[in-house]
C-alpha cells in the first residue's frame, strides 16, 4: 500500500502543523527545508534540505509526490509554469500563486472580479506618490509590490521622501516595483479562510476578527464577535468569489478591513491581503475547529472531499507568543498546565528572537473574556512575563 504525497516547499512552522494532520490521515509528507534545524525538519522525516529558488531541489522534492504545495509564496512563478509543464500536480498552481505574490497583480485582478478593495495606484516614480497624497489628504500606505509580510514593506508616508531608498532601490533595479494604497479607517481587520479543491468544492470557516501589534497578528478570536450578519455574509461571498475566480487550490487567506457604512447601513469590507496557504488567522482551527485548515489544506491539494468547518466551541481565541524573555519557551510548560489545563500550546522549535512568532495558544470556551483572559495569560507565560 503507497500512501499519497505531499510536496512542501518552505520549512516554517506551517509545514510543521501538517505534519499531525498528515499522520493523522496517512499522508507521506516531504518538506523542502531552509536547513537541518529548521521548525518542520524536527519533526519532519522526509525533510530534505534546500532553497526554494532552487530548481533542481524543487524538482527532486516533487519526484513522485501527488502534490506540490507551498507553506510560503517566495518561490519564482516561472519556475511552478516549468514544474506544472512537466506534469507535477502544483496547487495553488503559478497562475493562482502570482496573486499572491505580487500585490499589483493580486489589485489589478481583484478589480477586474468587481471584489472591494482600497483605492490604489502602482508607482512608477515619486511624481506619482505625490499625486496620490495629494487626491488623498496627503496621507498614503506604500508597499513594495513583492516580498512583504508581518509590517514589512509597508510604510505609511505623507511625502515621497518617506520612501526615497525604495524608489532608489527601484531605479538601480534592486527593489521591487510599489505601489500605494489608500490610509484606510477601518474600525477592526477580519479574516476568512476558503479551501477549494479542484474539482470545485469550497467550505469557509467562521469569520474571525485579528487583532494586530506592531503590524504583525496578536489575537485571534473566532468568531468575530458583534459582527453584523450583512458583514459576516458580505465576507464569506468576497472569500468565496476570490477562491473561484483566481482558481485557487487550497487553502486562501483573506484579510479584510471592516469599514464603517457613511449612510448608516453595517459595515462593509475591503480586502487587505491575500495568502494562498494555510494562514496565522486560522491556527485556532487546530483546536476549535471540526477540521483544522491544515488538514483542510492537504485534503483540497489531493481533491479528497473536504471536511467539515463548523467551530467546536461558541468561542476560542488564539494568542500569538510573540518574543520572550525566556531561553526556550518550554521552560514554561509546567506553569501554563498549573495555569490553564485547557490551554492549548503549540510552540514551533525556534530559536528566540525578539518579537518571533515563537507559537501559539488556543483556549476555547462558553464565555469570550474568560477564554481571552486565559489564552493571553498563557502566552504571556510563554514569554517569560510571569505578571501579565
Amino acid at each position: 500500500m503507497t500512501a499519497p504525497v505531499v510536496a512542501v516547499v518552505g520549512g516554517g512552522q506551517l509545514a510543521r502543523m501538517m505534519a499531525p494532520a498528515a499522520t493523522a490521515l496517512g499522508l507521506h509528507l516531504r518538506v523542502l527545508v531552509e536547513s537541518p534545524t529548521s521548525s518542520a525538519a524536527q519533526v519532519v522525516v522526509d525533510a530534505p534540505v534546500g532553497a526554494a529558488s532552487d530548481e533542481a531541489a524543487i524538482v527532486r522534492l516533487a519526484e513522485g509526490a501527488d502534490a506540490l504545495t507551498f507553506e510560503h509564496e517566495h518561490v519564482p512563478n516561472a519556475l511552478l509554469d516549468r514544474l506544472e509543464a512537466s506534469g507535477v500536480a502544483v496547487r495553488p498552481d503559478a497562475a493562482a500563486l502570482v496573486h499572491a505574490q505580487d500585490k499589483i497583480v493580486m489589485r489589478t485582478r481583484l478589480a477586474e472580479l468587481g471584489i472591494p478593495v482600497p483605492a490604489w495606484a502602482s508607482l512608477p516614480s515619486d511624481a506619482d506618490l505625490e499625486v496620490f497624497l495629494a487626491d488623498h489628504d496627503g496621507v498614503a500606505v506604500v508597499k513594495t509590490a513583492r516580498g512583504g509580510y508581518d509590517g514589512k514593506g509597508v510604510r505609511v508616508v505623507r511625502a515621497a521622501a518617506d520612501v526615497a531608498d525604495w524608489f532608489a532601490a527601484v531605479a538601480d533595479s534592486t527593489g521591487v516595483p510599489l505601489l500605494a494604497e489608500e490610509k484606510v479607517p477601518f474600525t477592526r481587520e477580519l479574516a476568512v479562510l476558503v479551501a477549494r479543491r479542484p474539482s470545485g468544492e469550497m467550505r469557509t470557516w467562521p469569520v474571525v476578527e485579528s487583532v494586530q501589534r506592531d503590524g504583525v497578528c496578536s489575537e485571534v478570536v473566532a468568531p468575530a464577535p458583534y459582527l453584523d450578519p450583512a458583514t459576516q455574509s458580505e465576507a464569506v461571498d468576497v472569500a468565496l468569489r476570490i477562491a473561484a475566480g483566481l482558481g485557487v487550490v487550497g487553502v486562501l487567506a483573506v484579510e479584510l478591513f471592516e469599514v464603517s457604512d457613511d449612510a448608516g447601513g453595517p459595515p462593509r469590507v475591503l480586502v487587505n491581503e491575500l495568502a494562498m496557504r494555510p494562514h496565522n488567522s486560522g491556527h485556532w482551527t487546530i483546536d476549535g475547529a471540526v477540521t483544522s485548515q491544515f488538514e483542510q489544506h492537504l485534503r483540497a491539494v489531493l481533491d479528497l472531499p473536504l471536511g467539515d468547518t463548523s467551530a467546536r466551541a461558541p468561542w476560542t481565541v488564539m494568542a500569538n507568543v510573540l518574543g520572550s524573555s525566556l531561553a526556550d519557551p518550554t521552560e514554561a510548560l509546567a506553569d501554563v498546565a498549573l495555569l490553564d489545563a485547557g490551554a492549548k500550546v503549540h510552540l514551533y522549535g525556534k530559536e528566540v528572537r525578539a518579537g518571533r512568532k515563537l507559537g501559539h495558544v488556543n483556549v476555547s470556551g462558553e464565555d469570550l473574556d474568560d477564554v481571552r483572559r486565559r489564552a493571553v495569560a498563557a502566552a504571556a507565560l510563554l514569554r517569560g512575563d510571569a505578571s501579565a
